[in-house]
């Protein structure tokens, strides 16, 4: 793709593939190579002093690097992207971009436990207050917003519960307030929701899982509209946050399949999804891809495709019983993350304080990967008989 013009007009698809990479400028290589440094040389003090050349300092960028980040900004329709040590690095990183002492931040009640613990253990230290609120409220958050809110902080659907929020309405409202919009969007990635267009200020996402793809390598990004960029470029240097080379590497290898990897996880994970809601051990199935799923409406607005990530409700158990289920996978492993080519199923407890989660039965996560569903179900079927 030799042209700005036919980046423009090309698919997601098409852009996976030839973003972040100029092999005019790589002596004809494909790919990007990894390029490790810290100190970059100038060639005088008149360079130096204005700053007049591309790279400075290896923690701010390198040429592998600046490739991420250019890709997943073109990807997701924003100004610019910052790349981070990990997820979390760059949920807090832009959180610290948005507000500063005096302020009040607003974080829906679905949201990933360390962003919670964040918000609660380290905001208040610095003069911050977080307030939570249902994920379902829409343009009723206006009713929230105080004179000191700065912040409105989404994930949707949530990582746990799969709550989907209008954003859109949200945004508006946010926006008539003065506030920044900021969105996990690692579920969806850049290619199922194109936060930008839908009034977000900040996209945040833990590279780690899906873009990435392959659980090996520890990345977050940071994209920003025009308006939010300059805020998040000076906190990430303040607190010296960057990514290495190596890891940078393995994300952009990783998006080359991204769109391959999503499209077949999707297609099984709405077949296993669909399998589970009819067995008898099942209470409910959270995923928005599901027709009788409260977040299907706008899931089906909002939405260009369901990532392979949803969590089933049991009905009630005893703590024995769930250990049989989950200790005798076959197939599936217990582990934190998501994102890459293995199946993983984690039981969990979904923490709440502006929202009540009064499900009876225990709720377990399920993360499909790119194993044959016909094989992922014969695992299931025998965990959940081991229910009793």
């Amino acid at each position: 793709m030799a042209t700005d013009e036919s980046r423009e007009s090309a698919g997601d698809a098409t852009l996976l593939a030839h973003l972040g990479r100029n092999s005019e400028r790589q002596d004809g290589l494909v790919n990007t190579p990894v390029t490790r440094a810290s100190t970059i040389l100038f060639p005088d003090l008149k360079t130096l002093r204005a700053g007049a050349q591309e790279y400075s300092y290896g923690r701010h960028a390198t040429p592998v690097t600046k490739a991420l980040q250019d890709a997943l900004a073109q990807l997701e329709g924003a100004h610019a992207a910052f790349l981070t040590s990990c997820g979390l690095a760059a949920v807090t990183t832009a959180i610290l971009s948005a507000v500063r002492a005096g302020d009040h931040i607003l974080v829906a009640d679905c949201v990933y436990d360390p962003t919670r613990k964040f918000c609660t253990e380290a905001l208040p230290g610095l003069g911050v207050s977080a307030s939570f609120f249902d994920p379902l409220i829409g343009a009723d958050i206006a009713g929230l917003i105080t004179p000191q809110t700065k912040a409105v902080f989404l994930e949707s659907p949530g990582s746990l519960t799969f709550e989907v929020s209008d954003v859109a309405a949200i945004a508006d409202a946010a926006h008539q307030a003065g506030a920044k919009v900021l969105l996990d969007n690692s579920w969806a990635t850049p290619l199922f929701f194109k936060s930008f267009r839908n009034g977000v200020d900040i996209s945040v996402h833990s590279v780690t899982k899906y873009i990435s793809g392959h659980a090996d390598g520890m990345c977050g990004a940071i994209l920003a509209n025009e308006h939010a960029a300059g805020d998040v470029e000076r906190m990430r240097k303040l607190i010296g946050q960057n990514n290495g080379a190596d890891e940078a590497y393995l994300a952009l290898r990783g998006l080359r399949s991204l769109e391959a990897r999503l499209s077949r996880q999707a297609a099984s994970a709405l077949e296993i999804a669909r399998w589970l809601e009819t067995r008898p051990e099942v209470a409910r199935v959270l995923y928005p891809a599901l027709e009788n799923d409260p977040g299907y409406r706008l899931w089906q607005r909002d939405f260009t495709g369901a990532a392979s990530l949803f969590s089933v409700v049991l009905h009630p158990c005893t703590e024995d019983a769930l250990a049989r289920m989950v200790d005798g996978m076959r197939l599936f492993s217990m582990g934190y993350s998501w994102g890459a080519f293995e199946s993983l199923i984690l039981p969990s407890v979904p923490i709440r304080s502006a929202t009540e989660w009064n499900e009876a039965g225990p709720l377990v996560r399920i993360y499909i990967g790119l194993e044959d569903p016909a094989d992922l179900k014969q695992d299931l079927e025998a965990a959940l008989e081991r229910l009793g």
